[in-house]
């Protein structure tokens, strides 16, 4: 994208094109709207550039601010304008309407004309309190291009080798090295280096003999001879489980100490024996193995968190073996107890995972002020009161299941990140946060309007929480580069709190700048036992494909609205909970309206409940209503069917398979996902995807490659894209084949669970090998954190109980 010249000459541009810029104002005017969001203010500006006017403005330097608006706000005579000229590069300005005229604001000047656009008026006093994070973070280092975001580990190596290793800084940083290597034990037993090593000197002689001895063969088949040796010298058990792995590490080390190189410091970090205990935090939801999925609040978390597990625990596996130590890896999964488990394990305290050996859940309940435990389900947005409480009781029932403190402590969504900025903080061990999603992107002008929202998201609390937690973080990984930065024409999650305000609460002028080095991009996959091509009938279990087959094809009855009159057309599966955001109800539409479409393909929904009495969620409950209205309206149960959630992966895979049979298609309407793991699920099954192109998908898929992107504002767009390409498909089979075989591809060349556990445990080790020898813990940032979290946060937690604020 071509980013608008320097502000300066905006008002150049303003004076050159004055008269034809008066009909777009006057579009803005006549909206009567005080505030217009980014599609808004483009579908004003795209109608004025069919005008005479407006073409002739179109080529000119001016037509690429005008592009940039992302939100404007207009009181009398004056429009304020928020100008995205790129990725996390953003200028507010302020227009006089009348003599098109500008000049540029502080992001402190625009915030506050917000809020009083929004409340009609100054707000009286005057003072709003301002969060600004700027002045802890002068000097740190930060990315200058944004095609890095997201690579953050490779840019604080370059960085910070550079500065720690070379010039007048180098002697200290091989002693703060060496200091570093001093450190490891595990199990009471001493790692790495001895006190035989007393300096930097007699660590490179030691280093010399060591490899000069891995490389003499001397002691190549008896390894007790080698580790006495080897002791000798100064060196303890960590380095390699061979001589050649231990002489690789050595020289390693060696050339670190000699020339320092970002690569060889990263492949040495990754070596080094400190993660073998892991702590993963993911408190709401009901969170269990078995007969969860589809429940409220829980859904591709659970799978994610679960996965995940089973990776780490093997790559850790596979890590320890190759340092040469035996030791037990010991990953806990921390979630809330529920006693009314509805039916799961979630009202048991300890649970191994299945498919790890050492592995396991560790339920801790959530306690009322007086103590008592509560024993129902509570939605995700009423968890805040009890967090502060269960992270400690947390912290104490972790330290007496492992017998020590965890290496690292992962969160995962707000609550759980806000737990792990908690216990990390207490623990003083390393913090890693994973989003999943953020709740402010989801909801429009949820930060202006959040009074509205008060009474049944919080959002107040929630905000308050991902601010705390993305800055206290000592990394953060996301599935998706837009996740963090948007794209060209979409502002990215976590760049949406950079600046932003809740008026008459707080206002945030420097919140996260994705251009920090702690965001890094790393993708989960899908399951390969689980999720395999159609093609592959050999692993295909004829039971289950025929317990699948019923499920689609099968008779109406209370669990099943709707069956298929014509079960030969292609079938379109879509499979997510049931709330506004998933946007299944959309997608119902779109078919029902598009008859066509209904002549081409049958329609298959998964997911949520049928009756709406079997829910306990009102979001879901008026999905519900709308889809069976839906069914009613068009007459839908010849031609769709809706099924409820399916909770066993086993039979979600071959679901996916059953539909690829019929050479049908998966379809994702979500008005936002932050990664979609049934799209990569999907793939990976051999099922050609449709899906939003808001959020992950957008970088999941190669549009017309590997699948195709749709907008879900645009349904009647969407219906008629499906519907070209199963005409396509049913023309030329091949078409719908090479379409399936690139998604296969993709997902096994980008999206599997060896390469993420790989990358998550080395920025563990090196994010935790800066943090011990610089700064990047940040303490001041974390001290005013800390001071927020008392003076804010736990006020607003302790309203949820006693009801919205005044």
């Amino acid at each position: 994208m071509r980013g608008p010249p320097p502000v300066d000459e905006l008002n150049v541009l303003l004076r050159a094109h004055r008269e034809r810029l008066y009909p777009l104002l006057k579009m803005l005017r006549e909206r009567g709207k005080p505030f217009l969001l980014w599609h808004e203010f483009r579908a004003d500006l795209v109608r004025w550039e069919e005008t005479e006017e407006g073409r002739a403005v179109a080529e000119s330097e001016l037509a690429s601010w005008l592009r940039g608006v992302q939100e404007a706000a207009l009181s009398p005579g004056l429009v304020h304008a928020a100008v995205r000229r790129g990725v996390a590069d953003w200028v507010y300005l302020q227009i006089h309407v009348e003599e098109v005229q500008s000049r540029e604001v502080s992001v402190s000047e625009y915030l506050a004309t917000k809020e009083d656009v929004v409340r009609e008026g100054p707000r009286p006093g005057g003072y709003t309190l301002e969060v600004d994070l700027t002045p802890f973070e002068r000097g740190f280092p930060k990315l200058s291009r944004p095609g890095s975001i997201g690579r953050g580990v490779e840019f604080l190596n370059r960085y910070l080798s550079g500065r720690i290793f070379g010039g007048r800084d180098g002697e200290s940083g091989e002693h703060r090295l060496l200091d570093f290597l001093r450190l490891h034990e595990a199990r009471g037993h001493t790692l790495m280096l001895n006190g035989g090593i007393v300096n930097v000197q007699s660590l490179r002689a030691a280093l010399r003999k060591g490899i000069a001895l891995m490389q003499s063969g001397e002691h190549e088949s008896d390894e007790q001879a080698r580790t006495w040796a080897l002791r000798k010298l100064g060196f303890e058990p960590g380095w390699g489980a061979t001589p050649d792995r231990i002489a690789e590490s050595m020289e390693l080390l060696a050339h670190i100490l000699e020339a320092p190189s970002p690569e060889a410091l990263a492949t040495f970090l990754g070596r080094i024996p400190m993660i073998f205990s892991i702590v993963v935090l993911s408190p709401h939801g009901f969170f269990g193995q078995a007969n969860v999925l589809g429940k409220p609040d829980t859904g591709g978390q659970v799978v994610y968190v679960l996965d995940q597990v089973r990776a780490l625990e093997h790559a850790m596996r596979e890590s320890i073996r190759e340092q040469g130590l035996e030791i037990e890896p010991q990953i806990v999964v921390v979630t809330r107890l529920i006693p009314e488990a509805e039916g799961t394990t979630c009202d048991c305290r300890l649970e191994p995972i299945i498919g790890t050996e050492s592995s396991r859940i560790l339920r801790v309940p959530f306690r009322d002020e007086s103590g008592e435990i509560l024993p129902e389900w509570i939605s995700r947005f009423e968890v805040w009161p009890y967090l502060e409480r269960f992270a400690l009781e947390a912290e104490r029932e972790v330290l007496a299941e492992l017998g020590t403190r965890p290496d690292i402590i992962i969160g995962n969504y707000s609550d759980g990140n806000l737990v792990a900025s908690i216990m990390a903080n207490s623990l003083r061990v390393t913090q890693c946060n994973i989003a999943h999603a953020l709740e402010k992107t989801k909801y429009e002008l949820a930060d202006l309007h959040w009074r509205e929202h008060e009474e049944d998201h919080h959002f107040s609390c929630q905000f308050t929480a991902d601010l705390i937690a993305m800055n206290t973080a000592d990394f953060i990984i996301t599935s998706t580069y837009q996740e963090i930065a948007g794209t060209d024409d979409t502002v990215g999650q976590y760049e949406s709190y950079g600046a932003f305000t809740m008026p008459d609460l707080y206002r945030v002028v420097s919140g996260i700048d994705c251009l920090d080095p702690k965001f890094n991009i790393v993708s989960p996959g899908a399951d390969p036992d689980v999720f395999f091509p159609y093609t592959r009938t050999d692993r295909r279990i004829r039971g289950l494909t025929e317990e699948m087959r019923a499920l689609v094809y099968g008779e109406a009855d209370a669990e099943h609205r709707g069956t298929f009159a014509d079960p030969e057309k292609p079938v379109l599966l879509a499979m997510s909970r049931l709330d506004r955001i998933k946007n299944t109800a959309g997608l119902v539409e779109w078919f029902a309206r598009d008859h066509s479409l209904r002549g081409h393909a049958n329609l298959l929904l998964v997911g949520g409940h049928l009756d709406q009495n079997d829910s306990d969620d009102e979001e879901e409950r008026e999905q519900i209503r709308f889809i069976h209205w839906l069914f009613d309206e068009h007459d839908l149960d010849r031609c769709a069917r809706w099924v409820e959630m399916q909770t066993n992966k086993n039979r979600v895979g071959e679901l996916y398979r059953v539909v690829a049979d019929s050479r049908g298609a998966f379809v994702q309407p979500a008005l936002y996902e932050a990664f979609g793991l049934t799209v990569v699920e999907a793939m990976a099954s051999g099922l050609p995807v449709f899906a939003t192109c808001f959020g992950g998908p957008l970088e999941t898929i190669e549009e017309g490659v590997s699948g195709f992107h749709i907008d879900p504002t645009r349904g009647d767009e969407a219906a008629a894209k499906i519907l070209e390409f199963l005409r396509a498909g049913a023309a030329d089979p091949g078409a719908w084949t090479r379409i399936s075989e690139a998604a296969i591809e993709r997902v096994g060349e980008r999206y599997n669970w060896p390469l993420y556990a790989s990358k998550l445990l080395t920025l563990s080790r090196i994010y935790g090998f800066w943090k011990y020898i610089t700064n990047i813990e940040r303490e001041e940032t974390r001290r005013y954190l800390e001071m927020f979290y008392a003076l804010m946060y736990r006020p607003l937690a302790a309203r949820i109980s006693s009801g919205p604020p005044d």
